[in-house]
């Protein structure tokens, strides 16, 4: 049946000209209407490049054109105008102060809506999966006040400054890392204000040779401040993964980081539940935090389950040691867990 979250999956299908984003999660397309076979969708661009526009239009014409049950279509995309004199860029970027990190194919956050949820746990074994699958990734540790990517990824050392005066990244695990656990000595604490905070995102990001990476994965702070925003103000994100556990207290403040992203044009990738459950000895399931408040939240947002982890002694201990649990043992039953969600995660970003 043609309806208009049909309309809108087909559009996802379209890229925003030179980026890797669609043009439903940028936010251009702000009307959809659907009668008796006939189809009707409004976009609004902020560039006023109008080969963007035609390019746009083409392929979500072709796109539309291809859906069954579609008889009449009509697209129109507007622009705005651009100044007397004004020269129109090849290719406008919607976001004008957002830029891509050079050599980075992807970048994605990692986010809760508060703290205790086994995020940076999350974070480190997922990127430990994802090289296990093939990828090159990096990690940025994006929690200022609390870097906690030093110790669960077992590196201490001090980035070394490249002949082009950029911070070189250390590598532990095949994973690139970056933090301001580096450059800070032992418990020394960083009491900055907010521009501090975002300057330091910002060079964190363009800074650092980063290499060739098929992934940069972002460990954000808990909740919604300088950090979240400064990072999606300053790069395009492809997209972002909510971890939240099981319990109403933890899926509720998850909405409102969901709802940030949404808000900033960050298409959501999935959820992840952490701390799902936990097995004693003779087999029997124990849900401490209760079970499935990540699996229905997902399903109520209608965006991806990417997986659940149960609670194994192995993970914890693997973070304190410094080895991710999928590193110093990829064949265990907690790893697999984190495995499995890597997967899901480059299907869903394929």
């Amino acid at each position: 049946m043609l309806t208009q979250d049909a309309i809108l999956a087909a559009l996802k299908t379209v890229k925003y000209p030179g980026f890797s984003r669609d043009i439903v999660s940028f936010g251009l397309v702000r009307d959809v209407a659907v009668n008796a076979g006939a189809v009707s969708v409004t976009m609004q661009l902020t560039s006023p490049n109008p080969e963007v526009a035609a390019a746009i239009k083409t392929e979500a014409e072709r796109i539309l054109r291809a859906l069954p049950g579609v008889e009449r279509l009509h697209v129109d995309v507007r622009q705005p105008a651009a100044a007397p004199g004004q020269a129109v860029p090849a290719a406008a970027n919607p976001w004008a102060n957002q830029n891509r990190v050079p050599g980075v194919k992807r970048v994605i956050a990692v986010a809760s809506g508060k703290g205790g949820v086994g995020k940076s746990t999350v974070s480190v074994n997922l990127a430990c999966g994802l090289v296990r699958l093939g990828a090159q990734v990096g990690l940025l540790d994006c929690d200022i006040y609390g870097p906690s990517i030093p110790l669960m990824m077992g590196c201490h050392q001090r980035p070394t400054v490249s002949d082009q005066e950029k911070l070189v990244p250390p590598v532990n695990h095949g994973v690139k890392l970056m933090s301001i656990g580096f450059l800070v000595d032992g418990d020394q604490p960083v009491i900055w204000r907010g521009p501090m905070i975002t300057k330091t995102i910002q060079q964190f990001l363009f800074a650092v040779e980063w290499g060739e990476l098929d992934y940069l994965l972002v460990d954000l702070p808990p909740g919604t401040g300088d950090a979240q925003l400064s990072l999606c103000q300053t790069v395009p994100l492809d997209g972002g993964v909510v971890v939240t556990t099981p319990q109403e207290a933890s899926v509720g403040v998850v909405r409102k980081g969901m709802a940030m992203f949404e808000k900033v044009n960050v298409p959501i990738l999935g959820i992840i539940e952490n701390m799902s459950y936990f097995t004693i000895p003779d087999g029997t399931r124990i849900e401490i935090f209760g079970h499935g408040g990540g699996r229905s939240e997902a399903a109520r947002k209608g965006v991806a389950f990417l997986g659940e982890i149960p609670i194994f002694t192995e993970i914890r201990e693997g973070g304190d040691r410094g080895e991710p649990i999928v590193a110093g043992r990829p064949g265990s039953p907690p790893a697999q867990a984190f495995l499995t969600i890597a997967e899901n995660l480059r299907r869903a970003l394929a």
